[in-house]
């Protein structure tokens, strides 16, 4: 490797990297978007700034082979963007990854099933966020970024800040959510941090200025799914479709749902419907009730 080239890459990277940030990408688009440039420059030497249509056909087709369309889509955004603000050249393949057009439903669990997650899980801090992350419909991350000052008990509401898009919303506050949360906080004290991490135990978990570690609570998801018996791929996003599920079987208004959620399409908000086979009846109830308005004269069959 010539050492002038890597440098040139280096310099070329941490260019890219404050881009990123001025556009005010997500931390985690941020991440993504680096790891791909990082991908891309070792496996063309950090020699990324020229290449040929040929050489991102072979790079990308070899892709498909072996990783998902997510971090495939990544690569290319990424490169993308490093091309048009890093290099300043326009980008001129618009077409030139089509991913499959899929729509997949998600695991959801009933209200048993969830009521036994939380009977199941052991660690305290765990259950209280599983329980919170479900009863507000919240992202993993809005709940793990979730503050003291954040929670309004007297109008029994949340301020989620900079969630996805770069959006706030509030969301409501249950009661029997308020009271789990109050009593919680009386375990660890954090002045700060609503679900504080557990490194220091809980005699530390007063002083800790980082939330709970994201792959634990994922991990430790898992294997409580595992030991409910659970043959679904159950993470805490599913909870989060499981209570716009069971909102809508309640009879929540969709647009109330979308709000809650803080969806920008009511699109999104409408999949839930086919998670749900309270619409499925009321629709086929009201198909009966129409056809049956109908007679057929048979009269005599010719």
């Amino acid at each position: 490797m010539n050492p002038s080239t890597s440098a040139d890459f280096e310099q070329n990277y941490q260019t890219f990297i404050k881009h990123l940030k001025l556009k005010g990408l997500q931390p985690k688009t941020i991440e993504a978007y680096s790891h791909s440039i990082r991908r891309m420059g070792k496996h063309f030497d950090h020699q990324i700034d020229n290449l040929t249509p040929a050489q991102l056909t072979d790079y990308f087709s070899a892709l498909v082979d072996s990783c998902s369309w997510s971090l495939i889509k990544h690569d290319l955004y990424g490169f993308k963007f490093y091309t048009q603000h890093v290099l300043g050249k326009p980008w001129v393949m618009p077409d030139f990854i089509k991913p499959p057009k899929t729509q997949r439903l998600p695991d959801i669990v009933t209200v048993e099933q969830a009521q036994a997650l939380f009977a199941a899980t052991h660690t305290l801090s765990y259950k209280v966020f599983y329980f919170t992350v479900y009863s507000m419909g919240l992202r993993l991350s809005e709940g793990l970024n979730l503050k003291v000052g954040d929670i309004d008990a007297d109008r029994h509401r949340v301020h989620i800040r900079d969630s996805k898009g770069n959006r706030d919303r509030l969301v409501p506050l249950p009661e029997a959510t308020l009271g789990v949360l109050r009593r919680f906080w009386q375990t660890h004290r954090n002045p700060e941090l609503l679900f504080p991490n557990r490194h220091g135990g809980v005699a530390g978990a007063h002083v800790a200025r980082t939330p709970l570690d994201a792959a634990g609570i994922q991990k430790t998801l898992h294997l409580v799914t595992q030991d409910c018996g659970l043959k679904k791929k159950i993470t805490p996003h599913s909870l989060r479709h499981s209570y716009a599920t069971h909102l809508i079987e309640a009879g929540v208004d969709l647009l109330e749902v979308q709000k809650i959620l803080g969806h920008q399409s009511i699109l999104t908000t409408a999949r839930y419907t086919h998670l749900t086979n309270r619409t499925t009846e009321h629709a086929n109830l009201r198909i009966e009730a129409l056809m049956n308005r109908f007679s057929i004269n048979w009269g005599t069959v010719k």
